[in-house]
């Protein structure tokens, strides 16, 4: 049986856990409704981009046509830190599952922003890390943060066949899904079937805009992980600080049975000297 003191030690711990807890949950909320507000103002850069994708017909041909694959970059978001729930797991086992079976002949590169899957990746695939962009999510995430990543990109030496951006699309407070938004190269959108619908496009223009197209899609990427982050750690520190109240009312109830028990021990020993005198 605990002693008095042992009881006491645990209530005493688990009342500062408690306390620690409430407030990131009081942190997380804080952070939660901005990172909601701002990510409402992001949805257009992600639909518009989206939907010039399904306009130009390139997004049908490519699943209709099914082209060789080569090189195929994967940008992978994440948060860097965690106590955020399953948020950053489920985006590192989507990746190790690809990166375990991949499909022959086909060489994948990683960009990985957010420190929890290049940690998550780094023991079984670091051969496969091309990039990693860290502290992206101490403040809120800027298109400016968005436009670095993709000249980056632009600039590094792999040139890619297929690309595939994998975020956590935040739907409710209690929860977000795993989505993987195909991006394509320059090569692809000039051979998009309906790219004639828009007139007068040049090959500089149209550079411009694809580089534009994918600064668009990872700024939104970043305000939806960014929301399910916060969400997420709002929900996990709500969770913690409800089981830490329980578990505090089950020791405040075994504290004081135990101080009843030493107290009811005393008075029996006090009560069988007295009448052995």
């Amino acid at each position: 049986m605990a002693t008095l003191k042992d009881v006491a030690m645990q209530l005493k711990s688990i009342t500062s856990i408690q306390k620690i807890t409430s407030s990131m949950k009081m942190v997380a909320s804080a952070k939660f409704a901005k990172a909601e507000r701002e990510l409402r103002l992001a949805v257009p850069y992600g639909t518009s981009a989206a939907a010039f994708y399904e306009k130009t017909g390139i997004v049908a041909q490519q699943k209709e046509d099914h082209p060789p694959v080569k090189n195929h970059l994967v940008i992978a978001i994440t948060s860097d830190r965690g106590l955020c729930g399953a948020v950053n797991s489920t985006i590192g086992k989507l990746l190790r599952e690809m990166l375990s079976h991949p499909p022959a002949g086909e060489d994948i590169k990683l960009v990985l922003i957010g420190d929890k899957a290049r940690a998550f990746l780094t023991r079984q695939f670091s051969e496969h890390f091309l990039m990693s962009f860290t502290e992206v999510g101490k403040r809120p995430p800027t298109f400016e943060d968005a436009s670095l990543i993709t000249q980056a990109l632009l600039d590094c030496d792999f040139k890619f066949d297929k690309a595939t951006l994998f975020y956590n699309k935040f739907k409710s407070v209690v929860s977000y899904t795993p989505i993987d938004q195909p991006i394509f190269n320059l090569e692809q959108l000039q051979h998009a079937p309906s790219l004639a619908l828009y007139d007068s496009v040049d090959d500089e223009a149209l550079r411009s805009y694809n580089e534009f197209l994918l600064s668009s899609f990872i700024f939104y990427a970043l305000k939806e992980a960014a929301a399910s982050e916060h969400s997420s750690r709002m929900t996990a520190m709500q969770s913690a600080t409800k089981n830490a109240s329980e578990m505090i009312d089950e020791l405040t109830l075994a504290l004081n049975r135990t101080r009843q028990a030493v107290i009811t021990k005393e008075l029996i020993e006090i009560i069988s000297g007295a009448a052995a005198v």
